[in-house]
């Protein structure tokens, strides 16, 4: 590949100057009567200009590739994604004018695709979730492009020290709240990437706070937590758009983990359901796994008498599943009965316990 330092350079101050225009996401507070003494906080990342946590993701994946010397002009871009990350992706490749090709599975929400489109990127549909990482590299080698392998990057290509990084921008916001050092932050893992930055931020700064990773099910991450067996696959994939994996993926860094859960698909999907009435707008169903965790540790804590905060990530809209996770047919199809988790989340309102 012939590497022309100018268009490189440019390229990189493209993508600073897109990040200068772009003000941080809010940070929201939840008002929970039932949990007196401990307050939580969604980090609402649907407010990137491309509508999901993945927008940090794809800035850094492209930064990384252009140090690297590994995209140059005219350059195709390929990516394994669910969605988000390529759609992500699409939005730097156009700002950079390069071609860009989404591998994804074929019942990715069609919103999803229909934004890849629309930033100018195009989707290569594989039948199996397993087939994305080889059918990406096969393109990449066939058009003589860059394969981003955000499943391999994504905990290297983020500076988790600092540098305005997700868990930079979490403590920052946190400083004036009554607890402002947060008892926990809870993630789920898609490539693993956000839960490294996060907890190796901890870690650096010496704070206090724990780590507490949650997956849905048909994901191996939590096994893996447990077993440490890097083989660990799994036949179907998760429901839960970007997030969990059929495999172990090579950014999923366990041992900054404190703790790990697995969340019921049908409790993530009651829980965005639940949340739009406290927000008066939708959210993905990542961030009902998201809150469904926050929540039970919130409970715990109120039990043993603890105040404190929780901090988790509002992922991306739900504007995106209007055809799935808000679709009441598609979740009966395809979810199952949630009409029990909604009672419950009803009730914890009153009670502040889930039971």
């Amino acid at each position: 590949m012939s590497h022309d330092p100018q268009w490189i350079h440019t390229a990189i101050r493209k993508i600073e100057a897109d990040f200068q225009r772009s003000a941080d996401t809010h940070l929201i507070k939840l008002d929970l009567a039932s949990l007196e003494g401990v307050d939580i906080y969604l980090k609402d990342e649907s407010t990137h200009p491309t509508g999901s946590l993945k927008h940090r993701l794809a800035r850094s994946l492209f930064l990384f590739a252009l140090c690297n010397g590994w995209i140059s002009k005219d350059t195709p871009v390929i990516e394994s994604s669910s969605g988000s990350t390529a759609v992500s992706e699409a939005y730097f490749a156009r700002l950079l004018g390069l071609p860009f090709i989404a591998v994804v599975p074929r019942k990715t929400a069609r919103k999803k695709i229909e934004q890849i489109e629309f930033y100018g990127g195009r989707a290569h549909f594989v039948d199996s979730p397993s087939e994305i990482y080889e059918e990406s590299r096969r393109l990449a080698k066939a058009l003589n492009g860059h394969y981003m392998d955000q499943f391999t990057y994504a905990e290297r290509a983020t500076d988790w020290r600092g540098n305005n990084n997700i868990a930079n921008s979490i403590f920052d916001q946190m400083r004036l709240e009554e607890h402002p050092i947060p008892s926990w932050v809870v993630m789920s893992p898609g490539t693993g990437g956000t839960s490294a930055t996060i907890g190796r931020y901890i870690r650096y700064q010496m704070h206090s706070t724990k780590l507490c990773v949650v997956d849905p099910e048909n994901s191996v991450f939590h096994q893996y937590y447990k077993t440490r067996d890097t083989s660990l696959t799994s036949d179907c994939g998760s429901r839960i758009e970007g997030i969990g994996r059929p495999r172990v993926e090579p950014s999923f860094i366990p041992d900054i983990i404190d703790e790990m859960r697995t969340i019921p698909d049908a409790a993530s999907i009651a829980t965005v359901h639940w949340l739009e009435k406290l927000l008066g707008r939708k959210a993905g169903a990542s961030t009902g796994t998201n809150l469904y965790g926050v929540l039970q540790l919130a409970c715990e804590m109120k039990a043993r008498g603890e105040n404190g905060s929780i901090v988790t990530l509002l992922c991306d809209s739900g504007e995106r599943y209007l055809d799935t996770y808000f679709n009441n047919a598609w979740v009966e199809s395809n979810i199952g009965d949630i009409s029990g988790y909604l009672a419950q989340l009803e009730t914890f309102e009153q009670t502040g316990k889930l039971s």
